[in-house]
């Protein structure tokens, strides 16, 4: 994320991350979703192997994977809390949204791992005892659901709480899948509807995971977020803010779902204040459009990115990474 702006000529808000009493309560709620899924993870995967049941065994191995990721979760947190470096001018916010990323993966691996053990096991039906894999199941689907909830009043913009929520969600519906399939198995010893119970819950993860990991990947890539629309906000700052004739080379992104930020060039008129007109787009942008950290820089007369201010570099302009349709120069 190579951002080549002159920060220190157009003076800025340095909070890239979401607020650290956020961030330091959702380091928390994570941690305890974590110990509470560890703990409870040795008990599914014991009675998994005592009743024979491939769903309660998939419980445990969604479990096992959500203990990593639940680390990874608050690990990421952690690094957030950090402040940037000189190596890193944007801090540690970007980890979250990786391991958000990598959780996604985690999650289409064990769901495709329970589709073929379930397919194995419908090839090759085993006993299941019904009963004590009643009470596990329930047990454990009581203990998801308190993870659930110690999550969920977490900040949900955030893709990796997101991720963590999805993890447990999926631990939550493979303890009610079981808690059915032993019920069937109880009333009428059909064994084949523990691995087809399974096979179900999984398909639903998966389409999840891909959600998760299609946006993970649109905040990665430094994709415009789905919430705003930069050419409307360009338009908005051209209409509102007294002075701005013409906004050009604007760029929006997030760097972690919920900060979003911005670079633009702002064309203005003869004899505006830059520093005002500047401060002017700043308010519009955090008030409007959500968006906190922005840089702005200020031109009269021609942009210098405009292809006659170069010498010997024909059309091609600064800005490599700009794909984004230019509005016209300050001519």
């Amino acid at each position: 994320m190579a951002h080549t702006h002159d920060h220190g000529s157009h003076g800025h808000d340095h909070s890239h991350g979401a607020g650290p009493v956020h961030g330091s309560t959702d380091k928390k709620r994570v941690l305890i979703a974590a110990c509470l899924t560890a703990g409870f993870m040795v008990v599914e995967a014991l009675g998994g192997l005592f009743t024979g049941s491939l769903a309660l065994l998939a419980d445990a191995g969604h479990m096992l994977a959500d203990c990593i990721a639940l680390g990874l979760a608050w690990y990421a947190f952690h690094l957030a809390g950090r402040p940037a470096t000189v190596r890193l001018t944007y801090g540690f916010g970007r980890v979250k949204t990786l391991v958000a990323y990598t959780n996604g993966i985690a999650i289409f691996a064990i769901a495709l791992w329970i589709i073929y053990e379930a397919w194995e096991r419908l090839l090759t039906p085993a006993p299941v005892l019904g009963g004590p894999m009643l009470v596990v199941a329930i047990a454990g689907l009581l203990v998801n659901i308190g993870s659930f909830f110690v999550l969920h009043g977490g900040d949900r913009d955030s893709l990796n709480m997101r991720g963590a929520i999805l993890h447990v969600l999926g631990d939550l519906l493979g303890s009610a899948a079981a808690i059915i399939a032993a019920l069937i198995i109880l009333a009428t010893g059909w064994t084949p509807i523990d691995p087809i119970l399974s096979v179900l819950v999984s398909l639903l993860i998966l389409s999840t995971a891909w959600s998760l990991m299609r946006e993970a990947a649109h905040v990665l890539l430094e994709g415009v977020p789905a919430s705003l629309d930069r050419d409307l906000i360009a338009r908005d700052i051209e209409g509102t803010v007294k002075g701005v004739r013409e906004v050009h080379h604007m760029h929006v992104w997030s760097l972690d779902g919920a900060s979003n930020m911005a670079t633009l060039h702002a064309c203005l008129n003869d004899g505006v204040d830059a520093h005002k007109a500047v401060s002017a787009i700043k308010k519009r942008l955090a008030a409007e459009h959500g968006i906190a950290h922005a840089t702005v820089e200020p031109e009269f007369g021609h942009c210098a990115d405009s292809h006659d201010s170069h010498d010997g570099h024909g059309g091609e302009h600064d800005h490599a990474h700009d794909a984004a349709p230019h509005h016209g120069h300050c001519h």
